[in-house]
């Protein structure tokens, strides 16, 4: 099983992930994990908090000589702003923020649920997905997030391959596909700070080159579906999921939604085996199990709590009626979501790539992705019986 844990507060020393379950034999490429960890801190409308750090990864253990071992990878983020020692407790919680509820949950200070309930800790997140997603690329599985809406500004996704969509999302400010809107969302950003407020969005990842078969419809907990619907709704703000059409298929009739089932032999060597769907209504998932064409998931997020302009609140001591405390934050860390979105999906779908084919280094694993690939072809000639009725 490939999981991960994360400890670490925002502005403690460092940030860790603990990697188990990863195939030995992979080639380590800390570099490329670097430059998520620097799109993460990215994208217009970040504080300062993003000046003061410059994420970098550090690998402490389950890697020798560049290549994964099998062992627990451990992955830390070294935190340049710790002074957590030196904070304050906040006397005003903040609404939006998990403040007032974490401090009656553990019966303790408002501090101590707000480091960790930051979403810094994400940092560590990112760190664990895109070295899954170095994974997947081994089995020709690409990945892009990028984001859809901001602002209740919404963003058309144009026609093209992922390394198509890359090149437009990297030149975004907001990490959008449409790059020539760039001053338009600049001027929405900075219009919501100057007024105080804060704007949310929604991101869009997409995984392509997708054999059939990740997850299982056999139990609940392991449909894929459902792990990676639970992976994005645990990222920090995110208040919604779709796959898919996701609610707009509730509202359309079932002729419109279901997605036709065609067989192209000129296509059979591909991940998709052959079967080719005019249309991807369901986003790549069917009955919790990948159905071969590409994945897609969006996630709803939330405008950032932490208002420069505060919301009605109370003092933690009193009682009595005061304005929320504000921290340094950001007016906008959508695109920064879109990093994590990506990050999160891509380990949940290595994970079942793992259970799928898995073995405890990386050349078994492809031997049985093969061996997979040549029998679900169906081009083989007929098993004959060798008796019985």
């Amino acid at each position: 099983m490939l999981r991960y844990w994360t400890a670490g507060e925002s502005h403690g020393k460092a940030l860790l992930a603990l990697v188990d379950g990863f195939p030995a034999g992979m080639e380590v490429d800390e570099q490329a994990i670097n430059v998520e960890l620097a799109r993460r801190q990215g994208g217009y409308g970040r504080g300062k908090r993003q000046q003061l750090e410059t994420d970098a990864v550090d690998v402490l253990s389950g890697v020798w000589q560049g290549k994964t071992l099998g062992s627990p990878i451990a992955l830390q983020v070294i935190n340049r702003d710790y002074k957590l020692e030196r904070l304050k407790d906040l006397e005003r919680p903040r609404p939006g923020h998990g403040d007032m509820t974490g401090a009656i949950k553990y019966l303790g200070s408002i501090r101590g649920v707000l480091e960790r309930a930051s979403a810094r800790e994400t940092a560590v997140r990112v760190a664990a997905g895109m070295l899954a997603k170095q994974l997947l690329a081994q089995f020709g599985i690409d990945t892009i997030g990028y984001v859809t809406e901001l602002g209740g500004v919404k963003i058309t996704t144009p026609s093209g391959d992922v390394a198509t969509h890359r090149k437009l999302r990297d030149d975004s400010v907001i990490y959008c596909l449409a790059p020539e809107r760039n001053q338009e969302f600049i001027d929405l950003i900075d219009d919501a700070g100057e007024r105080g407020d804060t704007l949310g969005g929604v991101l869009e990842v997409r995984v392509e080159g997708l054999p059939f078969g990740l997850g299982t419809h056999a139990q609940w907990d392991r449909k894929l579906d459902g792990r990676i619907a639970q992976a994005v709704m645990a990222v920090q703000a995110i208040k919604g999921v779709e796959i898919g059409l996701g609610f707009e298929a509730a509202r359309l009739p079932g002729s419109q939604v279901h997605d036709p089932i065609t067989f192209d032999p000129a296509r059979a060597g591909e991940a998709s085996l052959g079967y080719i769907r005019p249309s991807n209504n369901a986003g790549g998932l069917e009955a919790g199990m990948t159905n071969g064409q590409p994945l897609v998931v969006r996630a709803a997020k939330k405008p950032i709590a932490t208002l420069r302009k505060p919301l009605e609140s109370i003092n933690w001591e009193t009682k009595q009626p005061h304005r929320a405390q504000y921290e340094r934050s950001d007016v906008c860390a959508v695109p920064a979501a879109g990093v994590i979105i990506e990050a999160v999906v891509a380990f949940e779908v290595a994970a079942a790539l793992v259970e799928k084919f898995g073995g405890d280094s990386l050349i078994e694993m492809k031997a049985r992705y093969d061996l997979f690939q040549q029998l679900a072809r169906r081009d083989q000639p007929p098993i004959e019986s060798t008796g019985g009725s």
